[in-house]
């Protein structure tokens, strides 16, 4: 049995694309959990919860979204409240730029909108924060517009359901299973069938161990048939690269700089090194390194000197390597961690990571 390649819409109609309608909005009536948004149509609170639940567990949202709109019980009391006291009511949930554009929004939506949601998808995705998932989610439960909704729960039982083996962290995977959900939106009741795809992904069709016996999509799933649903969806790791911004000195003694020897564990371990840092965030550029040089060295420096950046990138983070120079007043003996002085022509005699060297290189240079 081929795996349904994106794009290859017309075999949807050999799924039985109304059946899986049928027993999947069936199967949501029965089984949902009872919950405080799924009381009610106002897009307000919809909104609210569907960007609480980004990224937090049911659990967690459930009281912080009672405490939400107590406080703020509908558009107009959110947008004109402060946002320190709107931050403050997120407090605990952790990203706070859902809060502050929660807060945009519905200051746009005061001034452009009059107050009321949008009720179409074109007018809905211009307010702060409301990407695709959510302008289905308010738009079809809200509105019974039949717009898919389509996060990573979603898009799980979708690989597992069609067998799509595109990987879902692409961008072009996540947009072509959009319109997947757009062809197989119930057109009679988006609610229940988007919330049910939601609840299904939550409940059944786990990433791990799914309940197939108890899915209403058994005998629709082709994963299943091919007993390969736990392989599914393809999502190739990516290591996220953190940026870090470093700082690094050249000491000079004389005609010799400073080098040291990195510990014996960690990143670029038992390698030789200039002194380096990273940057504190409040603190001026260039002081950081001085403050390491004269509490961890012991030294007495003068003649601060910016001297150029390099950048440098590992597996998983990148540094913004900014340079100074300095010049040595007084020095005392240090156990820890070991250094030497050692003229420009001597750094081939010590083993540098490429990070370090491209700076050396460049220092070279400028010395020329």
């Amino acid at each position: 049995m081929d795996a349904y390649k994106i794009g290859d819409y017309e075999k949807f109609d050999r799924l039985k694309t109304r059946k899986i309608q049928e027993n999947l909005i069936d199967w949501y009536k029965k089984n949902h959990r009872k919950l405080p948004w799924r009381e009610t149509k106002n897009p307000y609170y919809i909104w609210i919860s569907e960007v609480m639940l980004q990224q937090t567990r049911v659990d967690t949202v459930i009281p912080y979204f009672l405490r939400f709109i107590d406080k703020f019980s509908n558009i107009e009391s959110l947008s004109n409240a402060d946002e320190e006291v709107v931050l403050k009511m997120w407090e605990g949930l952790g990203y706070y730029s859902r809060a502050r554009n929660l807060h945009r929004g519905a200051k746009v939506i005061i001034k452009e909108y009059d107050g009321k949601m949008p009720d179409t998808l074109k007018e809905i995705k211009k307010i702060p924060g409301i990407g695709p998932y959510t302008a289905g989610a308010i738009l079809s439960i809200a509105y019974n517009e039949a717009v898919p909704a389509v996060d990573g729960n979603v898009m799980r039982v979708f690989s597992r359901l069609f067998y799509i083996k595109e990987d879902i962290g692409e961008n072009n995977t996540k947009k072509e299973m959009e319109k997947i959900g757009q062809m197989v939106v119930s057109k009679e009741n988006p609610s229940f069938f988007n919330q049910g795809l939601m609840e299904l992904g939550a409940l059944i069709c786990t990433p791990t161990s799914p309940k197939c016996v108890a899915c209403p999509l058994f005998m629709e799933c082709t994963g299943r048939k091919l007993m390969i649903q736990e392989t599914l969806p393809i999502k190739k790791k990516k290591i996220k690269v953190k940026l870090v911004e470093m700082e690094l000195a050249v000491v000079y003694k004389d005609e010799k700089i400073l080098i040291m020897k990195r510990p014996t564990e960690g990143l670029l371990a038992n390698l030789w090194a200039l002194p380096s840092i990273e940057r504190e965030k409040n603190m001026e550029e260039g002081e950081s390194i001085r403050l390491e040089l004269e509490e961890n060295y012991g030294m007495t420096i003068k003649n601060k000197k910016y001297l150029f950046e390099k950048q440098h990138i590992f597996t998983h983070r990148k540094w913004k390597m900014k340079v100074y120079s300095f010049e040595l007043i007084r020095d005392e003996k240090i156990d820890y961690p070991e250094i030497q002085w050692i003229s420009l022509q001597e750094i081939k005699k010590y083993a540098f990571p490429t990070a370090f060297m491209k700076v050396l290189k460049n220092v070279k240079k400028q010395e020329k």
